[in-house]
């Protein structure tokens, strides 16, 4: 009798546990490189973008969700939960000819998450948080496959980054022919296939598209007007050297090419449905910046660009879902981004001891159970802050954002920065100056060199083959 009492409550027991694994969802993060504000269907662009809006009408589209107006720095903080100043990343990216990488005590997503039991942790695409060692790269950082491209602004077509190869299968180069954003798809799918049946997984998928090179397949530059009699932009004729890819105009280019990134995106979100699990998947996208400047992408109606405070540099079109976890079909107005990615994963997986080094972000999960909101800070770099309704603009020598002194907007009711208030509520703007400064005094160990820095002696690995 105690024999099959002691069975039973085993049995319940394990049922219990096997259903808590199951409760953990798979995970899924789509991050687009450039892409603006204005970019999407789902904030009336007039670029095709069907699956991301089919996305956004089923998830919750995070309409406050801030990042860094730069590339590295913003992947830094969505690895880590925490600002990428304590990294020394805020000022430029992590270029080829630098010898720097994300602190190696950091722990990263795939790292966190292993220890919640994700078994598989593929990054997929775009790394940019350092290459120039092996303990940098996406294998040492917690992930169990890589494929994809170290650098930034790689050719679509070629693979090449500073004249070599830079395409890779883990640790071997790939040489792989094909349009990266459709062999970036490609993998993706691959990844949900062979996971599918082996408990929960977590794919980073990192688009390159749509920064520059400006480059597009002939099939979407045709669907959005392009006539090869006529000049592509910048070089000439269709055919000439360096035209590879490129339309009659940038914006025509890069609608082109954030179109086949959509289309990538619909083929990843159909493999979860074909596979049964996308209810208890959770999918996030969301973009790294604004749309550069004079690159044929558009933040309007907000301000600025990339590499700009301005909310048109820093505020992205975002949309999580997770149908089994709250209901999608609504827009969430709380101020989020990429450092509350974290801890929101945190606090979903179950982890119970805290992380080793303190989160800057919070998690947003009951906000997305209970769609209620919290006031909270979020330092946007250089000066800048948001503070709950409010956002701080302070002047830089080279003017990121601009103005003869500290700027105060009322950013709820004035998200366009029309109308600087500091004027009329200077005790306001006298608390948020106060409160900037506990941000400002952050000290990293380290911090990225200058752009340019090295750049003119620089000779590209082989292949980007990375030794040491």
């Amino acid at each position: 009798m105690r024999h099959r009492v002691g069975m039973l409550l085993l049995g319940v027991f394990l049922l219990l546990q096997a259903g808590a694994q199951q409760a953990r969802p798979n995970i899924v993060i789509i991050v687009a490189d450039d892409m603006g504000w204005g970019d999407v269907g789902f904030h009336g662009s007039e670029i095709r973008t069907p699956h991301i809006d089919q996305l956004a009408r089923e998830g919750v589209v995070l309409n406050r969700y801030y990042v860094s107006p730069i590339c590295s720095p913003t992947r830094a903080g969505l690895m880590t939960g925490r600002l990428p100043e304590r990294y020394g990343l805020r000022e430029n990216v992590i270029a080829p000819w630098l010898d720097f990488g994300v602190d190696t005590t950091a722990e990263f997503l795939p790292q966190m998450l292993a220890q919640a039991g994700y078994k598989n942790r593929a990054a997929i695409g775009k790394w940019h948080l350092g290459h120039s060692k092996r303990k940098y790269l996406p294998l040492r950082r917690g992930f169990t496959h890589f494929y994809g491209h170290y650098n930034g602004a790689i050719d679509y077509f070629t693979h090449k980054r500073e004249g070599e190869l830079d395409w890779h299968n883990d640790w071997q180069t790939a040489a792989d022919t094909g349009y990266t954003t459709d062999l970036i798809t490609a993998e993706a799918i691959n990844c949900i296939n062979s996971y599918q049946q082996e408990g929960p997984f977590f794919l980073y998928v990192a688009y390159n598209a749509p920064h520059g090179p400006l480059q597009a397949k002939e099939h979407d530059l045709s669907s959005y007007g392009f006539d090869p009699l006529k000049p592509v932009f910048g070089k000439g004729q269709p055919g000439e050297e360096g035209s590879a890819g490129r339309g009659n105009t940038r914006r025509q280019t890069y609608a082109a090419m954030v179109t086949a990134m959509d289309a990538g995106i619909g083929r990843i979100l159909q493999a979860l449905n074909n596979a049964g699990i996308d209810d208890n998947t959770l999918v996030l996208f969301q973009s790294d910046n604004g749309a550069a400047p004079k690159e044929g992408g558009r933040n309007l109606p907000l301000r600025g660009f990339k590499f700009q405070e301005w909310e048109g540099g820093v505020r992205v079109p975002a949309v999580i879902r997770w149908p089994a976890a709250f209901k999608g079909g609504w827009v969430c107005e709380q101020v989020t981004g990429y450092i509350d990615i974290a801890p929101t994963l945190r606090e979903i997986t179950g982890l119970q001891q805290p992380p080793p080094q303190p989160y800057d972000g919070l998690s947003i999960i009951q906000c997305l159970k209970e769609r209620k909101t919290v006031r909270r800070d979020f330092y946007l770099g250089n000066g800048t802050l948001i503070s709950n309704d409010w956002k701080l603009v302070m002047p830089k020598k080279e003017s990121a954002a601009g103005g003869a002194g500290p700027q105060l907007f009322a950013i709820d009711k004035d998200p366009y920065e029309k109308e600087a208030l500091g004027a009329r509520y200077p005790g306001r703007l006298k608390a948020l100056v106060a409160l900037l400064q506990q941000y400002q005094a952050i000290v990293p160990a380290q911090k990225v060199p200058p752009y340019e820095q090295g750049r003119k002696k620089f000779e590209a690995p082989r292949n980007w083959d990375i030794r040491e």
